[in-house]
């Protein structure tokens, strides 16, 4: 199957898209318990999310990795997902976004939106040709995640279990998100 090397593929409503990240217990049960991350949650570093739950489970390695063991699946609004794209900067420098290096790096540094292409993984964990997205959200970003785009967070770490005892079978089933053409442009999004 050929995919485009750089596309969001997701689980997502007309208003929602869902993205992960995995948490130690003491934050990732009462936010899966209230909807609401606890004050545990440090709103004052850099938090990345991820719509490939493939990509979350080796980032994780299954919800077993220390200070990973509880995976959250949470629900976002697209628009607040798309306010983030918008304002991103890559993580890694390209010449055609950026006049040089050194305004890169200011952008990088200014910035309180980074995106991230990695490999996508198979149900193996397995790198594949194409890439999966992360977004890293600081300051206003992580303000607005937590407090205004998070319409509800469940805890799929049994999911997660389950998925990888059996080979694959019962992932979320991810489709191509469709980004708005200027979001895409600016994150380097193809297909």
């Amino acid at each position: 199957m050929s995919l485009p090397v750089r596309q969001i593929r997701a689980v997502f409503t007309t208003s929602t898209i869902t993205v992960y990240q995995a948490f130690p217990a003491a934050i990732g049960i009462p936010a899966a318990r209230t909807g609401r991350f606890p004050t545990a949650f440090d709103r004052e570093r850099m938090t990345w999310i991820k719509p490939s739950f493939h990509w979350m489970m080796y980032r994780s390695d299954w919800g077993r990795a220390p200070g990973q063991e509880r995976v959250l699946a949470l629900e976002i609004t697209r628009e607040g997902f798309e306010w983030a794209l918008a304002r991103a900067v890559e993580s890694s420098y390209r010449p055609r976004l950026h006049p040089s290096r050194d305004a890169w790096r200011r952008e990088l540094r200014r910035g309180e939106v980074r995106v991230q292409w990695d490999p996508e993984r198979d149900a193996a964990l397995r790198p594949l040709p194409w890439r999966a997205l992360q977004v890293g959200l600081r300051g206003e970003a992580v303000r607005r995640y937590a407090d205004e785009w998070l319409v509800s967070v469940s805890d799929v770490t049994a999911l997660a279990g389950e998925v990888r005892r059996g080979g694959g079978r019962g992932a979320p089933v991810e489709l191509p998100y469709p980004l708005p053409e200027p979001v895409a442009a600016a994150i380097g999004a193809t297909g």
